[in-house]
């Protein structure tokens, strides 16, 4: 039974890109492309007078630099989410929102109506930074912003390009690959006019209950995080596109999703430790923006989140750490945030604390009058905002913003989405597979093998089951929305699984799901083969025992099923590994360590040899023996030795045995005709 539903990778295309996109060669290089010809010129200085520009400047409008929040609309003028914009604004377009507040930038979001497609976006950056810049052309203009991390939380969709994600990306541990996405980002970004991505994530998935990190980590090692964290911040701001660490001090071990609620770490400073180093890394690396995470992280203040903390942010951060750039909070409309303090406190706390940025305040006119109340108190000083100010200017300056604010709607359709790009996001996808369990070398399927493909909903098995049928398999599909199947569900797929040679089954997150690990045991009770793709968290291993083989995608994404499919066929010979530990199901302690990783078996057919000697009959041929090779003739398997053929043709093929592939280039046909009579004088 085939279901139908809307793609998750919506046509909400993003688009990008001022400078030259990366270029990633078949041998996986990342080469940098020239910069492009610029867009629209303005008459704002590119090396403004920073100084007498903040001396001239209102509260309000230093208040309004420190403000960068959502806006609602397709372009600067729409009014056809009006109502939205005045509930949270009072006002009824993006442009209003803009010129009410003097914003010093603006967040996108999918869901507010900002990232339908590429060219509309850069429309909108271009008529935002226009508004921004006023008819005199002397306004600051606007920080335009996005997180665009790859994979899971990537606010645009195709035509931009899809990447596996972070935990795919540390699967690979290649800090090319790293450089090659946040070129990817980088680029793509700028092209649309985004000149901040909001990205990467630099936190440690050391809890595997962790519900709103997971596969947005590159993994638990801090080595490798911080590797491949600083090669992608340098891919990103070589667009001129600022980068931002999250979300420090680290929130990898929490229990808590901190858009529903307030998390605690509990750990001590030896722990925390570790997963400051990510952060010290990318800090050393010359990160743009380290964004705050809304956690109580006990080690260095008991009391208040991260968001609001002196010591975190100052004492931390900025002191011992020695970080200079542009601090922002997390948006502050999450849980952790708007349901423990008025927003006004909030707004001051944060600025107390250290942060530059007041990030998507749900009462942005709250925000405001909380800091104005404490200027005018004493509470906060005009002076500690005009080193914020001076930051973010700054920032503005170094990034070319002043210098070049505008989109150049010409290269979009050529730099989004490039062919060089989505065979990088296909490369990483190759490279990222990791295979963590294959009994008696089930996989790779043998070719023209019978397959069953279903899977939990949430998994999206059906982008597979037309990927396994274009390497050749026989494919018999059955998909059921939800994340836990049915009992009908789950009797059709075993009913169907003696008629197959193996099955699919793409699970997500199934340590928490019982119907997912009822359905594997139940079809793996059928005797038939059954293989697990694992789409979300790398742990689903541990509560799949009767599973024949488990890999790991690292997501739900097309690009994800890529290099599962291709390496369940044999096409792609998997290499990556574990970049987190995986837990016993019982929690008693590791059952696969960190850097686990299994490959199939290599080998190379060694050639058939042929004896032809006119006028004699002693004439034949002779099969090697090789481990992990079968020869064949007319379809039947030939055992290894010598056989006799006086007259006539023979083919002999080679196909690889269960847990083999051969070498890339491997000669796997042998066609001779042997010659009769006698020879001539």
């Amino acid at each position: 039974m085939q279901r139908q539903r809307t793609s998750l990778m919506t046509a909400a295309a993003t688009a990008l890109l001022m400078t030259g996109a990366g270029v990633i060669t078949a041998a996986g290089t990342a080469v940098a492309a020239p910069p492009t010809t610029a867009g629209t010129t303005t008459t704002v200085s590119a090396s403004p007078d920073i100084e007498a520009m903040i001396a001239g400047m209102t509260l309000d409008e230093k208040i309004g630099q420190m403000t960068w929040t959502h806006v609602y609309g397709s372009s600067a003028d729409d009014a056809s989410m009006a109502a939205k914009n005045q509930e949270r604004y009072g006002v009824n377009t993006p442009a209003e929102v803009v010129e009410k507040y003097n914003l010093g930038g603006v967040l996108y979001f999918a869901w507010s109506g900002n990232t339908n497609n590429p060219q509309q976006v850069a429309g909108l950056s271009n008529g935002l930074q226009q508004t921004a810049l006023r008819e005199d052309g002397n306004g600051i203009p606007l920080a335009v912003t996005i997180d665009q991390e790859g994979g899971l939380v990537a606010r645009i969709g195709p035509p931009a390009t899809v990447l596996p994600g972070n935990m795919a990306l540390g699967a690979t541990a290649d800090a090319n690959l790293a450089k090659a996405q946040g070129e990817i980002l980088g680029s793509e970004m700028r092209a649309m006019g985004i000149n901040v991505d909001f990205a990467p994530v630099l936190d440690l998935n050391s809890n595997p209950d962790n519900p709103v990190i997971g596969i947005r980590s590159m993994g638990e090692d801090p080595a490798l995080v911080s590797a491949l964290g600083v090669a992608q911040i340098e891919g990103i701001q070589a667009h001129n596109v600022g980068a931002a660490a999250k979300h420090f001090p680290g929130h990898g071990d929490t229990s808590v999703d901190s858009h529903y609620g307030l998390p605690t770490v509990t750990y001590d400073r030896a722990t925390l430790n570790e997963h400051l180093k990510p952060f010290k890394a990318a800090i050393d690396g010359g990160v743009d923006m380290v964004m705050t995470a809304h956690i109580i992280v006990e080690a260095i203040d008991a009391e208040m989140p991260g968001t609001l903390s002196h010591k975190v942010l100052t004492g931390l951060l900025r002191d011992e750490m020695g970080f200079k750039g542009l601090v922002t909070t997390d948006a502050l409309d999450m849980a952790a945030m708007a349901a423990e303090w008025p927003q006004e406190e909030i707004a001051v706390k944060a600025i107390q604390a250290g942060s530059d940025i007041l990030l998507n305040s749900p009462d942005v006119d709250a925000s405001f009058a909380g800091v104005r109340a404490a200027v005018e108190s004493g509470e906060i000083t005009e002076t500690r905002l005009d080193e914020s100010v001076r930051r973010i200017l700054e920032w503005k300056v170094k990034r070319g913003v002043f210098e070049q604010p505008m989109a150049d709607p010409a290269a979009v359709d050529t730099l989004v989405g490039s062919a060089e790009n989505l065979a990088t996001a296909k490369l990483i996808s190759d490279r990222a597979v990791t295979l963590v369990r294959n009994e008696n070398g089930v996989l790779p399927l043998a070719s023209g093998s019978s397959v069953l493909m279903v899977g939990a909903g949430s998994a999206w098995p059906e982008l597979a089951g037309p990927m396994l049928k274009d390497q050749g398999f026989t494919v018999t599909e059955d998909y059921e929305d939800g994340a836990s199947p049915s009992a009908a569900y789950r009797a059709r797929a075993v009913a169907a699984a003696g008629n197959v040679d193996a099955v699919v089954f793409a699970s997500y997150n199934a340590t928490s799901n019982a119907a997912q690990q009822q359905m594997v045991a139940e079809l793996a009770a059928t005797g038939t083969p059954v293989i697990v793709v694992a789409t979300r968290n790398p742990y689903d291993v541990n509560v799949f025992p009767g599973a024949d083989a488990v890999l790991n995608s690292y997501g739900v994404k097309e690009v994800n099923f890529h290099g599962a499919v291709r390496a369940i066929s044999g096409a792609v010979n998997p290499s990556g590994k574990l970049p987190v530990n995986v837990p016993k199901a019982d929690a008693s302690g590791v059952l696969l360590p960190l850097g686990f990783g299994l490959s199939y078996e290599i080998t190379t057919p060694a050639p058939v040899t042929f004896t032809d000697r006119p006028g004699h009959g002693q004439d034949g041929y002779t099969i090697p023996s090789v481990p992990g090779v079968a020869y064949l003739i007319d379809g039947k398997e030939v055992a290894a030795g010598s056989y006799r053929k006086p007259s006539g043709t023979v083919t002999v093929t080679a196909e690889r045995l269960p847990g083999y592939v051969f070498t890339d280039g491997s000669v796997t046909e042998w066609t001779h005709t042997f010659t009769t009579g006698l020879p001539k004088s």
